[in-house]
């Protein structure tokens, strides 16, 4: 489906840091699909769409791992 100057404004990335960076309606979709925290253990120190978001920066420029950009999580956590 071509993008029209109507849509055009709903998918333009200029505005974040990232291209590869989540709106809020598109973690909103992601959310439900993502593990829930586990009852006993340590609690999460990572935010979740933080990961997904470093993953989809790998996947779209083609980096390493280890040359992944420091405002995201660890590699290692990645």
């Amino acid at each position: 489906m071509a993008r029209t100057e109507i849509t055009r404004c709903q998918y333009r990335r200029d505005d974040l840091t990232y291209a590869s960076d989540l709106r809020d309606r598109e973690w909103a979709l992601l959310a439900p699909l993502m593990p829930p925290q586990k009852r006993y253990g340590c609690p999460r120190r990572t935010e979740l769409r933080r990961v997904v978001e470093a993953i989809l920066y790998i996947v779209s420029t083609g980096c390493q791992w280890r040359a992944l950009p420091h405002d995201f999580p660890p590699y290692t956590t990645v």
